[in-house]
C-alpha cells in the first residue's frame, strides 16, 4: 500500500462523477507545455480533453502510454507560498531558497532574476498595500486559498492576468457558512487596496461576487505543493520521495491538471520536483482512449474512510472499481 500514498497531497476536486466514458464528438485539444522525455516521440503530449457522459471533462490518452512515462508538464496559472514558508521559498516559483537572510525577514525573496522579473507586475502592486489584517485573517482561521485570490487580484490590477482567468474551471458548491466567512475576507481584501489609494477602474472587477466565485473555483482545483527536493527520473524513486516529503511550500492552480478525474486506484500521478512546475507520470501502462486519472486523497486509506472523506470533503461518492469491490 505504500506506493499509492503519493496522492495524499493531490487534494483537489471537481464536483463531477468521475466514472465516465468520452463522447467522441466533443473533445478539446490540450494546451500545455510538454516535456516529453522520449526523444523518439516528439510533439504535443499524448492526451486530449474530452466531455464525458456524466457532466464533465476528463483527460484521455491519444496513444499507448507506458509505465513511468512523463505524460506532460504544467506551469501554474496561479500560485502562492504558504504563510509558514513565505520567507523560505521563492515568492514566484516556490523553489526552496538555499539561504535565508535574517535581516530581510520582513521581505519576500526570489530564487532568480527571471522569477523576480516574472513577478514584477503583481509584486509591485502587492507592495503598495498593508496585508497584515488580511494575513492575520488567513492565519487565525487556517485559510490558504484567500492568498491565491489576493495574488490574482494583484495580477488583474497590474494587467498580468484577466479577471476571468479561472472561469473555465468547475466551482465548488458553497454552504451559507462558507459564504459568510468569504464575505469577511472580501471586505479585508478590498479595504487593503482602498487604504493604499487603489480605487476606481483598477478595482472595478473586485466585487463580492467575483471574490466568492474565484474562491469557489480555487477550493476544488488548487493543488497543495510538496517538493521532492531532487531530480527523480525513476518512477519508484519519485513515489518514495513523495511519501517522504512532508512540508507543503504553498498552493497552485493549473489548467490541464484540473481536468483530471479521480480514481482510488489511479493510473497516473502528479509530482513536484524543485518548484511549482507539475509533472504528470503514468503509474502503469495506459491504453489509447483510456481515461487518465489521479487520486485526490490518500489512497492508502480504507474503503469507508475514503468514501467518507470524498463525500464530506469533496461532494461525491466514488464508484471506481476499487470502491465497488469493497477494497
Amino acid at each position: 500500500m505504500g506506493l499509492v500514498r503519493y496522492s495524499r497531497w493531490a487534494s483537489r476536486l471537481k464536483t463531477l462523477n468521475s466514472q465516465t466514458k468520452p463522447l467522441l464528438s466533443s473533445s478539446f485539444s490540450s494546451v500545455t507545455t510538454a516535456d516529453n522525455e522520449n526523444p523518439g516521440r516528439p510533439g504535443p503530449p499524448p492526451i486530449r480533453v474530452a466531455l464525458t457522459e456524466s457532466f464533465g471533462r476528463g483527460v484521455f490518452a491519444t496513444r499507448k502510454i507506458e509505465t513511468g512515462e512523463l505524460i506532460h508538464t504544467a506551469k501554474p496559472v496561479l500560485s502562492h507560498p504558504s504563510l509558514s514558508t513565505i520567507h523560505k521559498v521563492c515568492y514566484f516559483c516556490l523553489r526552496k531558497l538555499k539561504t535565508t537572510d535574517s535581516s530581510q525577514a520582513q521581505r519576500v525573496s526570489f530564487c532568480s532574476d527571471e522569477c523576480q522579473r516574472e513577478a514584477k507586475g503583481f509584486h509591485d502592486m502587492e507592495m503598495r498595500a498593508d496585508w497584515s489584517a488580511y494575513d492575520d485573517y488567513c492565519r487565525s482561521r487556517g485559510l490558504k486559498y484567500p492568498l491565491l485570490v489576493k495574488r490574482l487580484a494583484c495580477m488583474v490590477m497590474s494587467r498580468a492576468a484577466s479577471a476571468n482567468l479561472l472561469d473555465i474551471l468547475q466551482p465548488a458548491s458553497l454552504s451559507p457558512e462558507m459564504i459568510v466567512e468569504m464575505e469577511e475576507g472580501f471586505r479585508l481584501l478590498r479595504s487593503a487596496f482602498e487604504n493604499s489609494n487603489i480605487t476606481g477602474e483598477q478595482m472595478s472587477f473586485l466585487t463580492k461576487q467575483w471574490y466568492i466565485g474565484i474562491l469557489a473555483r480555487i477550493r476544488i482545483n488548487a493543488f497543495r505543493i510538496e517538493l521532492v527536493g531532487a531530480l527523480y527520473d525513476d518512477l519508484l524513486s519519485s513515489l518514495a520521495a513523495s511519501i517522504e516529503s512532508e512540508a507543503a511550500v504553498g498552493n497552485a492552480v493549473y489548467m490541464l491538471p484540473s481536468f483530471y478525474n479521480h480514481d482510488c486506484d489511479p493510473n497516473s500521478h502528479i509530482i513536484w520536483i524543485e518548484n511549482a512546475d507539475a509533472r504528470l507520470k503514468a503509474l502503469r501502462d495506459v491504453d489509447e482512449g483510456e481515461e487518465l486519472r489521479i487520486c485526490y486523497i490518500d489512497a492508502s486509506m480504507d474503503h469507508d474512510a475514503r468514501q467518507s472523506f470524498l463525500s464530506q470533503g469533496f461532494g461525491f461518492q466514488c464508484n471506481c472499481l476499487r470502491c465497488l469491490s469493497g477494497d
